[in-house]
């Protein structure tokens, strides 16, 4: 009878070996997946970057642009800011700016281009501003008003965390890059027009005040896959090991 329990026991724990390995094996070959994925992602990124910018698509192409094919592409375009009518995206640093560091805001502000849609341009960082509206109205007032010609990057509107604070429109006020939330919020892009389904990330000009700031994107995307998939193949070798013991010390008993 001991025999019969035993042989029970070694085939359910090696049943539960099997379903760990599985999971830690899949987890481990998921991760060098996502290693050539971020790799490739960097890469193509580091050529966007660095390329000349080309003119803003055309309102008749925004329906087929996609993030993956089109965000942070540089482009060129001339509209004129409405800056009756900003936001402050709180901010506690940039991943994709080496010269901005701890907490501000981000001064988006829609621009009418000369066929009449409307596109959103984050002008830039405002450095500490303790969600201080006079004080950005202050920053924003000293960018040029009328029609100009900007250069930026393509980026796409990000949703919101669990842990998000909920978003502020008296104060116009919030905690995420959502363009588009902004725009139904405030009446962007009304009454006619619409909002492009994308934002700007402004590179130039720089105001005379260089405030808001206003500057060039690099790539900081962290590249950890390979130590996770050798973590998770590392822990799948030690619970063989760990089987391979208890099955050594059954025999021995």
């Amino acid at each position: 009878m001991t025999a019969i329990v035993n042989k029970r026991g070694s085939f359910g724990l090696a049943l539960i070996t099997l379903a760990m390995l599985a999971t830690l094996i899949g987890l481990g070959v998921w991760q060098l997946h996502r290693k050539d994925e971020k790799r490739g992602l960097i890469a193509a990124l580091d050529e966007r970057l660095v390329q000349d910018p080309v003119s803003l698509p055309l309102a008749s192409e925004w329906a087929s642009l996609s993030q993956a094919r089109d965000e942070f592409r540089r482009v060129t375009f001339s509209a004129a800011l409405d800056h009756s009518k900003d936001v402050m995206v709180y901010s506690s640093g940039s991943g994709v700016r080496a010269d901005i560091s701890g907490p501000g805001t981000w001064a988006f502000v829609p621009a009418k281009l000369v066929s009449g849609e409307t596109v959103v341009v984050n002008l830039g960082f405002v450095q500490n501003t303790l969600q201080d509206r006079a004080q950005q109205d202050r920053a924003i007032a000293s960018v040029a008003a009328g029609p100009q010609t900007f250069i930026g990057y393509i980026r796409f509107p990000e949703p919101a965390g669990w842990f998000t604070p909920a978003d502020n429109p008296v104060k116009r006020l919030w905690f995420t890059r959502d363009h588009m939330a902004m725009a139904r919020t405030l009446g962007w892009g009304q009454p006619a027009g619409g909002v492009a389904p994308f934002y700007i990330d402004l590179e130039e000009p720089v105001p005379a005040s260089g405030i808001p700031k206003p500057g060039p994107l690099s790539v900081r995307l962290k590249d950890n896959h390979l130590q996770y998939a050798i973590t998770w193949f590392g822990l799948a070798a030690a619970v063989v090991i760990a089987f391979g013991f208890w099955i050594a010390g059954q025999r021995r008993a």
